[in-house]
């Protein structure tokens, strides 16, 4: 694929699930391997650059998030030349199925890992579980996940009930408790909203010494999509690649929250919520001068006209 960078990620919008499927399995034979994993899994690996980023994706994010309708990794292949090598479930699994860990067994057996000068696990939410989780299969690599769950397992996390109907799912054999497999990993970086009382939870249980977290407030609880919509994913993707992600760089990366709407317009509603109207104003000043916001006009035009009342 040296030479077919520009072509890279194909476009698979308008095709059916089966379709699609075929595809992205005639994709991973032609550039290193296509594996389906029981009927809710599938691995496909693109192989191209010593750096190797592993994804953990439902089929229906892919669908939701990319313009290409290709897994997240084929971008960084196409941007940075690495290799990927895409994880993906039919809706929300955690990648609880023993063919997932007989296949990560048989890639630590086969010395895969040891094949990439350098490892990136990533995913959010199940996805970030499951990322945290299976990275114990390649010691040593860097792992970034976006408001992981730490463990669906009642007795740890019984106050989790967003998802008790998925509590019969084994969590704790094999790749079970997330924050424990990421023991091995190089550095892990979690991120997500403290404001988010669940997610704020679950990162946590993910407090040690090798793992960093960042606070991402006002963001809400679909951080993947903002993330895509930011374009910030790649850059993040990157610096945890390039052990250059910490506070201040993320801090840096972050400030293009500042030109994103649905950002603005949240910080907005905590402002009026908690009666700090002052703050709302100087929020509206600032926005209606940057960028063409209605919304935000029309808060600051009633703020102005109860001051011109009292």
């Amino acid at each position: 694929m040296q030479d077919q960078n520009q072509d890279f990620p194909p476009n698979l919008t308008g095709l059916s699930r089966s379709e699609w499927l075929a595809a992205l399995r005639k994709i991973g034979e032609s550039n290193g391997f296509a594996e389906p994993l029981g009927k809710k899994h599938a691995a496909i690996f693109v192989e191209q650059g010593d750096t190797l980023l592993v994804s953990f994706e439902t089929m229906e994010g892919v669908e939701t998030l990319s313009e290409t309708r290709t897994p997240l990794g084929f971008d960084m292949v196409a941007r940075e030349g690495w290799s990927h090598l895409a994880l993906l479930s039919h809706g929300d699994t955690w990648f609880r199925d023993p063919r997932v860990w007989g296949f990560f067994d048989q890639l630590l057996d086969d010395g895969f890992f040891d094949d990439f000068d350098n490892v990136v696990f990533y995913g959010a939410g199940s996805c970030g579980y499951a990322a945290a989780a299976y990275s114990v299969a390649s010691p040593g690599a860097r792992v970034l996940v976006v408001q992981p769950q730490a463990t669906l397992d009642p007795r740890v996390t019984e106050w989790d009930d967003r998802f008790s109907h998925q509590r019969r799912r084994d969590f704790t054999t094999r790749y079970g408790y997330a924050p424990d497999m990421l023991d091995a990993a190089h550095h892990a970086h979690v991120l997500y909203d403290p404001r988010e009382r669940m997610d704020a939870m679950h990162s946590a249980l993910f407090e040690r010494r090798s793992i960093s977290r960042y606070r991402l407030p006002f963001m809400g609880g679909a951080l993947q999509g903002d993330l895509y919509e930011l374009e910030l994913l790649p850059a993040l993707l990157k610096a945890v690649a390039e052990d250059g992600l910490n506070t201040d760089s993320f801090a840096k990366l972050y400030r293009t929250r500042r030109e994103h709407p649905p950002y603005l317009r949240k910080l907005m509603q905590r402002l009026d919520a908690d009666g700090r109207t002052e703050m709302t104003r100087m929020l509206c000043q600032n926005v209606v001068a940057r960028m063409y916001a209605p919304k935000f006009r029309r808060r600051l035009a009633q703020i102005e006209a109860q001051d011109d009342q009292a």
